[in-house]
């Protein structure tokens, strides 16, 4: 994801979050920083997110093992959950926890068929 539409896809979540209710903040910098972050934190009240989001006009997303490992190290030291939010084309915002995502060789991914059976909608997340 370039840095202009990764950006886009995070202001566009944040804003849904708040639409419906939760918190929600940008970690500035995230994916630039030698230290391990999230892309958002999100709540609300009872749910607390680190969310790390990624788009895919492909029917499948691959992902770095050792970026995803440090993504939930840092949730984990915060105490929050983590969820990978992915936005595949015109299939709306899908998240899962690390734990579902398939081990490839070489990384980790997730196809847009399995996020669907895995994981959970934005609507379903929300409400």
């Amino acid at each position: 994801m370039n840095k202009r539409k990764g950006t886009g896809a995070e202001r566009e979540l944040l804003h849904l979050f708040f639409d419906n209710g939760w918190a929600a903040a940008r970690v500035a910098g995230s994916g630039c920083m030698p230290e391990p972050s999230c892309d958002l934190l999100a709540g609300n009240g009872i749910l607390k997110l680190a969310i790390e989001c990624k788009t895919s006009r492909k029917k499948k997303k691959y992902l770095d093992k050792e970026q995803i490992k440090d993504f939930e190290l840092f949730a984990q030291k915060f105490g929050l959950s983590a969820l990978i939010a992915i936005r595949f084309a015109r299939q709306g915002w899908w998240f899962v926890s690390p734990a579902q995502l398939e081990k490839t060789g070489k990384g980790l991914a997730i196809s847009l068929e399995d996020i669907q059976k895995k994981g959970k909608s934005f609507e379903q997340l929300v409400r």
